[in-house]
């Protein structure tokens, strides 16, 4: 709303021809009567119509990817419901490695080494660099290893064996705004600057494609859109909401009152004698010991991530 309310300042009132791409825009799409544009038909239009040399088109969103082979015929491929190799990936392990996707960005600048790392699961991921990061492996080096596991995600579960020849384009925000992880995709495909297509606004492009794909649709006021957004819109697949865990503070201190009786008896482990057991929860990504006594009483207890134990690590 806002930036109509903006685009308003500058056309004054206009009519509109309006569609809407992406993957949570369907159902409001059909809240305010626009029709959609599925987005890689938006973003093939925009391609085609703004660098239509492209021969393939690569493009990573916050959690979908796609590839789009336009030669011999439209061949359009985008991932499953998983948002591995994608943009939420990229800010998953960012947090892992304590900083933010702009982060890692500036890391894998001065990178040495390429380690491999699952990019299909952010637990698979999480998995290999943890012990990477235990052995003292670089934060240049885990950056760019991770963005070299979202390559070879994207080529491996979306090309599927078929060659990425040719002019390549890069688009979406990922590739808009990690240029190191634009620079693995171009070592990986051995690409040389002339079949390189890195458009300004790369990141807009499906957006651009729906604005070209709604040559023949209704036009609508601006100011009537903007209207309906004030007003608010119900979706339909929006869902009853279930009532609060704590309506106001008092509920929230009898609930805390009642935990804290629930409380483990605790022993100290140095003045302990007699038998004691030993419980090992092995995660996919944290390992959690629990020493009791005979009589129950938690001697001692860790929860850790480290995947390769030392001698020092054990009790």
């Amino acid at each position: 709303m806002h930036l109509l309310q903006q685009a308003r300042q500058i056309t004054g009132d206009c009519l509109l021809r309006v569609c809407v791409t992406g993957s949570g825009s369907m159902n409001l799409g059909k809240a305010l009567g626009i029709e959609f544009v599925q987005e890689v038909v938006a973003v093939a239009a925009a391609l085609q119509n703004v660098a239509p040399q492209t021969d393939v088109a690569i493009e990573l969103g916050g959690e979908d990817a796609k590839i789009i082979y336009f030669r011999d015929g439209l061949d359009e491929r985008m991932n499953g419901i998983c948002a591995g190799g994608t943009g939420s990936f990229i800010d998953q392990m960012a947090a892992l490695l304590q900083t933010d996707a702009a982060g890692l960005n500036r890391a894998a600048e001065n990178y040495k080494e390429i380690y491999p790392i699952a990019a299909r699961c952010g637990v698979f991921a999480k998995s290999d660099i943890q012990p990477l990061i235990n052995k003292g492996a670089s934060t240049a080096d885990l950056a760019a290893s991770i963005f070299q596991a979202v390559v070879n995600q994207t080529i491996s579960g979306l090309a599927c064996g078929k060659p990425i020849r040719g002019c390549v384009a890069f688009l979406g925000g990922p590739l808009h705004f990690l240029p190191e992880l634009k620079k693995a995709f171009i070592r990986t495909l051995h690409l040389t600057p002339e079949n390189i297509v890195d458009p300004d606004n790369s990141h807009l492009f499906a957006a651009m494609g729906a604005a070209l794909e709604s040559g023949e649709r209704a036009a609508i006021a601006i100011d009537s859109l903007i209207r309906q957004l004030q007003q608010g819109v119900s979706m339909q697949f929006e869902l009853k909401r279930m009532e609060p865990l704590f309506t106001n503070q008092q509920e929230y201190d009898v609930f805390c009152r009642r935990h804290r009786q629930a409380v483990v008896q605790k022993g100290a482990l140095s003045s302990y004698a007699g038998d004691c057991f030993l419980g090992i929860d092995a995660g996919s990504t944290t390992t959690k010991l629990a020493l009791i006594g005979s009589d129950g009483q938690l001697l001692f207890s860790t929860r850790t991530s480290i995947v390769c134990w030392t001698s020092a690590d054990r009790i």
